[in-house]
């Protein structure tokens, strides 16, 4: 009966070994996947911005209107080029203002993809709204102190201006 049970318990160790090779190896696709949807949100989403930058209103003389000279494109301008929230596009304002709004605690993607008027339901429109994030992490204007919660550097934070260079 003792060499039964040992051959079980023996049996049951190398299916829990072999169970957590395939979950680390299911856990690694994973990661690599998620990696791979998020840069294709981010294309498309840059896609997008570029679709809608070639549809820009047209003058009388038949040439596309250009508010600024042709160069490199940022829509997030670095916070040490920026003095006030006014230079960011519409969509971003309204992100650095959901931020102030938010406080200590932060805004997620989803609230941020509300804020931008689009549907939270969406994982491609929360994913959009949090590349927007990101992208103001990535140029000073938020800072990501929790994962997934995007708020004003603490410099900011007490004078609640949401201006992105009025800090430093």
């Amino acid at each position: 009966m003792r060499a039964v049970l040992e051959t079980r318990q023996k049996a049951a160790a190398a299916q829990v070994k072999h169970l957590e090779a395939e979950l680390e190896r299911v856990r690694a696709a994973l990661a690599d996947t998620e990696e791979v949807h998020r840069r294709r949100v981010i294309g498309l989403e840059q896609y997008l911005e570029a679709l809608a930058e070639e549809d820009a209103p047209v003058d009388v003389t038949g040439e596309v209107s250009r508010g600024k000279p042709a160069g490199p494109r940022r829509s997030v301008p670095h916070r040490r080029h920026a003095t006030e929230v006014e230079e960011l596009s519409p969509d971003y304002q309204a992100l650095m203002a959901a931020a102030v709004d938010a406080g200590g605690d932060g805004l997620g993607a989803r609230r941020a993809a509300v804020v931008l008027g689009w549907d939270s339901a969406s994982a491609s429109r929360v994913e959009g709204a949090r590349a927007r994030l990101k992208r103001l992490v990535e140029r000073g204007s938020l800072v990501e102190k929790k994962p997934g919660r995007f708020m004003l550097p603490a410099s900011e934070q007490g004078s609640g201006s949401g201006r992105p260079g009025g800090g430093s």
